[in-house]
């Protein structure tokens, strides 16, 4: 569900940032997202190319990359390492955020 939201928004126009964290950070590793959440559904691979084509960002947790040993160098040309602090910089004041 929050792909499709965060599809939506970019396409929308809406400046959009996904904040991946704990095993939702391995989804920012190139070929990693591959699955399909149900029947109907649209892979994860085409929602992250929507996305991403769309303008999205992704903020990848900066704790959980090391934890899991992840290499950024890996990552989706729209995902960074990094944590709180620059996921609140980038909402700013008077933003909308969800959570999945």
């Amino acid at each position: 569900m929050a792909f499709l939201v965060a599809v939506g928004a970019a396409e929308a126009g809406r400046p959009t940032m996904m904040f991946l964290t704990k095993e939702a950070a391995r989804l920012a590793v190139e070929g990693v997202a591959t699955a399909v959440a149900c029947d109907g559904c649209p892979p994860l691979s085409t929602l992250l190319g929507r996305y991403a084509a769309a303008g999205g960002q992704m903020i990848v947790c900066g704790v959980c990359v090391d934890a899991k040993k992840l290499d950024p160098g890996a990552f989706l040309p729209n995902a960074v390492k990094a944590g709180s602090v620059q996921l609140w910089e980038w909402i700013g004041d008077g933003a909308t955020t969800f959570s999945f």
